[in-house]
């Protein structure tokens, strides 16, 4: 009796679950097909929602790119015309201080002809007065040659004279004899 046991209430319970099972599994189904027709509307809802946010965000976007391009313009055009004008500052300072360098480097022309020119008359004097003291050298040259001369001449003749027989004193007469 207790081996038909282990088969008969197993074997009824399955049963009673098949006959539940088939017969909600229809009804299952049907919910399923209704679940997913729902989740397919909601989905196909939410992809129109996206597409409508999508296109007005790019609408928006391009608005936005727009305005900051138009920026962009603004602000490049802004530094072109501050760039043009700085250029046009420096091209002015440029060609001011071009004319000021001109105008002195004629002066400096000016001032090397005539620093050329006093160089040339302190060299001419300096040789002058070279040939001044060159000269004045000499004349002392030949002052004291004179002199020299005149002193030889003057030793000569004294020599001369000091050995001449004209200047020389006659030798003393002799003593008279001494009378005794």
């Amino acid at each position: 009796m207790k081996k038909w046991m282990y088969i008969i209430f197993p074997g009824a319970l399955l049963g009673a679950f098949l006959i539940f099972f088939f017969s909600h599994q229809t009804e299952t189904e049907a919910k399923e097909k209704s679940r997913l027709a729902t989740a397919q509307k909601i989905e196909a809802d939410k992809a129109k929602i996206k597409a409508d946010n999508e296109r007005k965000a790019s609408l928006d976007a391009k608005e936005r790119q727009a305005a900051r391009e138009k920026e962009d313009a603004d602000k490049i055009a802004a530094k072109l015309a501050k760039l043009a004008a700085a250029d046009k500052e420096v091209k002015d300072a440029t060609d001011k201080s071009l004319a000021e360098g001109d105008k002195a480097g004629k002066e400096v022309s000016k001032l090397d002809i005539d620093l050329d020119t006093l160089r040339k008359a302190k060299d001419k004097a300096n040789r002058e007065a070279f040939e001044l003291a060159k000269q004045v050298e000499l004349v002392k040259v030949a002052k004291r040659n004179a002199e020299f001369e005149i002193q030889r001449t003057t030793e000569m003749i004294s020599t001369r004279a000091a050995n001449s027989s004209l200047t020389r004193m006659p030798p003393p007469p002799p003593l008279p004899p001494i009378a005794k």
